[in-house]
């Protein structure tokens, strides 16, 4: 079986022939799947984009959503119009809003949320980042530190909260199992032009509730692989978490989408 994985392609940065070009270039590759890791677009196009995709790609598309995909927007409304567009759709299914694990074969699995930086790792009151998430999005525009990073634990802990529920019926039943998320959901897989993030860096660009409930469900249970993909930091990287735990952490450079791996399950 064969997937085609990108993450943070933000075709927003593109026209037209940018974006009929990496559709074509996914075409080429004759994948079963598409996962796309998040940062597709902003509030502004994210559903026309998606709809292009639907359009374009011959095969199934599983998607989570970025950051950047609620700028100049709503979280909670972004998700409802790609939902919309999921409903509607041939090929479209939004992970986070999937109430049971996908089973790809009989033995791979895939769940996913979009995950968030959620102000449990690093210093977050000493960071001098200052995100655009925080002038952009309506839900955490101009709040106050105390408030904010109530704010992004609880974003976490609504990705960590779906993982509990999807995660162990995945792992129960199959032999690999894939996690498909934006924000990487451990330090390690946290990358930052070649290095781990600092401790700047790591409130904002790792979900560790995420990284907690994957590790809670997936520890232990050695007949079953685990893989997790994401992106966010434009930083590739790979980190094995656990002896049945890795995750695969994608790069990306604004103005250039591109496939991030073809994954081959050949024996799953």
């Amino acid at each position: 079986m064969r997937v085609v994985w990108a993450t943070d392609i933000h075709l927003e940065f593109v026209n037209d022939r940018g974006r009929n070009a990496f559709y074509g270039d996914v075409r080429a590759e004759s994948p079963d799947f598409a996962f796309l890791g998040g940062d597709i677009g902003t509030a502004e196009n994210v559903a026309e984009f998606l709809n292009e995709m639907d359009n374009a790609f011959s095969c199934p598309i599983f998607f989570v959503l970025g950051n950047h995909d609620f700028y100049h927007g709503s979280i909670e409304h972004v998700r409802e119009q790609v939902m919309d567009v999921a409903r509607t759709s041939r090929r479209l299914t939004y992970l986070s809003r999937c109430a049971e694990p996908i089973a790809l074969t009989a033995s791979l699995g895939l769940v996913g949320h979009d995950g968030w930086g959620d102000a449990r790792l690093g210093d977050f009151e000493g960071s001098r980042l200052l995100l655009n998430d925080f002038r952009l999005i309506r839900e955490l525009k101009d709040l106050p530190q105390k408030e904010l990073r109530s704010r992004l634990q609880r974003l976490g802990d609504e990705a960590s909260g779906h993982l509990a529920h999807v995660l162990p019926p995945a792992v129960a039943t199959c032999r690999r199992v894939v996690v498909l998320t934006h924000v990487p959901p451990f330090r390690e897989s946290c990358w930052h032009e070649g290095r781990l993030s600092d401790a700047d860096g790591l409130p904002f660009f790792a979900c560790k509730a995420s990284g907690d409930t994957i590790r809670r469900f997936a520890y232990g249970n050695h007949r079953c692989d685990v893989t997790i993909l994401c992106g966010h930091t434009h930083s590739p990287g790979e980190a094995r978490i656990e002896p049945n735990i890795s995750v695969l952490t994608g790069g990306a450079e604004y103005g250039r989408p591109c496939i991030q791996r073809i994954l081959d399950f050949a024996n799953d």
